[in-house]
């Protein structure tokens, strides 16, 4: 078993990688998908130099894949089956992701992967009662993100720059996931287990766009949460 791991930047990503490694199974790269246009983690918001460094931590190479902006779920689709078919001549035999219970989302990722040869992976699933214990498992294991997407739909533009941590999760609202799996938030993992030592990174402007709100983070020592 050789797998690419689906690579957001975030905690879940990043958790699934060392499941996986705990496991035995053998990773072979990040899979991540990046914004032309702003050259950064599609949806996350994360610079590509912060994801490089998270490569680079975690003794791994980086497969980005980039996207057009705006980009249709065609030219998604397009663009994704061109690097699993390079994936497979590497040996590559698994793709891993890490979703937590949505079912539709789960389905889609066993879609895009039929006629491939690669099957799918998902070490994190379980149901959402899993997802508190969860969560509380990848701060006892030494993960350290930053929350650096909210929908502010879901939840208040506050938690936007603060530390996924034990007081994070006591303020969530009930509604929240606590791993944020229905996009609730999003985060950056900057230290863990996964990782050879800790990506240094530091908080910069909120900026709100397309009904998000997102703080940058820029790389070198500071605070961060």
């Amino acid at each position: 078993m050789k797998a690419l791991l689906s690579w957001s930047s975030g905690k879940d990503s990043a958790w699934a990688l060392h499941v996986l490694r705990g496991a035995g199974v053998e990773v072979a790269g990040l899979l991540t998908t990046f914004n032309d246009a702003f050259d950064r983690v599609a949806m996350h918001g994360v610079r590509r130099a912060l994801v490089e460094a998270q490569a680079a931590a975690a003794d791994l190479p980086l497969w980005p894949v980039p996207l057009p902006w705006p980009c249709s779920n065609e030219e998604y689709e397009t663009r994704m089956r061109a690097v699993l078919a390079r994936a497979k001549e590497r040996g590559i035999t698994h793709i891993a992701f890490g979703d937590l219970f949505l079912a539709d989302i789960r389905a889609y990722r066993e879609r895009l992967l039929e006629g491939t040869g690669l099957a799918p992976l998902f070490p994190l699933w379980g149901t959402p009662a899993d997802t508190p214990g969860l969560a509380r498992r990848m701060l006892v294991g030494g993960l350290q993100a930053v929350v650096v997407c909210v929908d502010p739909g879901q939840l208040g533009e506050s938690f936007v720059g603060r530390t996924f941590d034990e007081a994070l999760l006591a303020e969530l609202p009930p509604a929240v996931d606590p791993c944020a799996e229905r996009g609730e938030f999003h985060t950056f993992c900057w230290a863990g287990p996964m990782f050879s030592g800790r990506i240094e990174v530091r908080t910069g402007a909120v900026v709100r766009r397309d009904g998000f709100c997102f703080i940058d983070l820029v790389g070198g020592e500071g605070e961060v949460g």
